[in-house]
């Protein structure tokens, strides 16, 4: 038995785990749940899963679930109450599912507590990789990618030397604009940008993967985890999202990990690990594709994605300002304050402004954060102006 603490449970990563422990009850247990403001459905995942604690990070959500929950669980509120949740005695796993940089002071503690992390908080490795892998390995903890591409290439790893690794591949959907030229991009509404043609995702990863911002991320997590150079890391845009991601070794052959664009199936592997289990997901008919294509993704229109491997290249604190001015520029965007090539203007800023700390420690990476959100902020005022 698996005791399993869900940070983000509301979210589309966290309902989707749930889905998956509440389909292998002889396997999982819930111990925690954490979500940031939506009672209601985090009351119905307390009476469902009956966790021994729950956190709501919200206080005038917390008052609302505190006022209307009256069963066992142990209710917490704030940061404090988010910290107690990822270290929690009872805990042995802590899958990582919130949304942006709040999600690497608890992976943080979570890593300290001795608990082995399944990730889908891709920012936490794109802020203080360096970081986070030198506390896994010295509190001798496990990672294991939930992200669907990540997982793609950890499943492809399985039983090979990374030593003969050539390059990896990740594969990206392209998002709704794929094809799309400079001027159709100008015209592009919140609504359009909201409608991915495969994934069904928060609004900010949708953001995200129509500016293919979430893929620069994703380049950077991948660093990280494979321990691979940003040379060698490629994405290619791949619409129809079948093949998850490749690894390509050093005499030529590829690997690649297919299935249906279901979120579940990754999720399911990094609890599960090594092991694999039977589920009901949907399984992939070649017979009924009809085409698997691929491109060179263009740059140029979506200039996060150039960006994000130039601030990763750059290392040191300079990820962690991309990912800081991306996610005050995606709400900016959200809130209908700048348009969707602004995203990356205020990405670009930033970056430009920013004195790079070349090796830093985990205070700095927070003063780094800090600082990118205010330049953000008076970059979003700028274009507003």
């Amino acid at each position: 038995m698996k005791y399993i603490a869900i940070l983000g449970s509301t979210g589309s990563i966290g309902t989707q785990a749930l889905d998956v422990v509440a389909a292998n009850t002889d396997r999982y247990k819930i111990t925690a749940l954490a979500a940031y403001q939506n009672d209601q459905l985090l009351k119905e995942q307390i009476e469902y899963f009956k966790p021994e604690i729950a956190v709501i990070i919200d206080k005038t959500a917390a008052d609302r679930l505190i006022n209307t929950y009256h069963g066992k669980t142990r209710i917490l509120t704030g940061e404090d109450g988010l910290i107690e949740a990822a270290t929690f005695s009872q805990t042995d796993t802590v899958l990582t599912s919130l949304v942006g940089f709040a999600g690497l002071k608890p992976t943080v503690a979570a890593i300290e507590a001795k608990k082995n992390i399944a990730l889908a908080n891709k920012e936490t490795l794109v802020a203080a990789g360096e970081i986070i892998m030198a506390l896994a390995q010295k509190y001798n903890v496990s990672i294991s990618p939930v992200d669907s591409e990540h997982s793609a290439i950890f499943q492809c790893l399985n039983g090979e030397d990374k030593n003969q690794i050539a390059r990896i591949i990740l594969t990206a959907s392209g998002g709704p604009f794929f094809g799309y030229s400079l001027d159709n991009l100008k015209k592009v509404t919140i609504e359009q940008c909201l409608k991915h043609p495969n994934w069904t995702m928060g609004r900010k990863i949708t953001v995200d993967s129509a500016t293919l911002a979430n893929k620069g991320l994703e380049v950077i997590e991948a660093k990280w985890l494979f321990n691979v150079d940003l040379d060698n890391i490629h994405v290619c845009v791949h619409p129809q999202s079948i093949i998850h991601s490749m690894v390509e070794f050093m005499d030529g052959s590829v690997m690649a990990q297919l299935g249906m664009p279901d979120m579940r199936l990754p999720i399911q592997y990094a609890l599960s690990h090594p092991e694999r289990l039977s589920s009901q997901f949907p399984r992939l008919d070649f017979t009924a594709l009809s085409a698997l294509t691929f491109a060179q993704p263009d740059m140029e229109c979506f200039s996060a994605l150039k960006l994000a491997y130039s601030a990763g290249k750059r290392g040191g604190t300079m990820p962690c300002v991309f990912n800081a001015a991306n996610e005050v520029a995606v709400y900016a965007f959200l809130n209908g304050e700048i348009s969707f090539l602004d995203i990356a203007q205020v990405i670009r800023y930033t970056m430009k402004q920013h004195t790079c700390v070349t090796v830093p420690n985990l205070e700095q990476i927070y003063l780094a954060d800090e600082w990118a959100r205010r330049s953000a902020h008076l970059a979003v005022k700028d274009l507003r102006k």
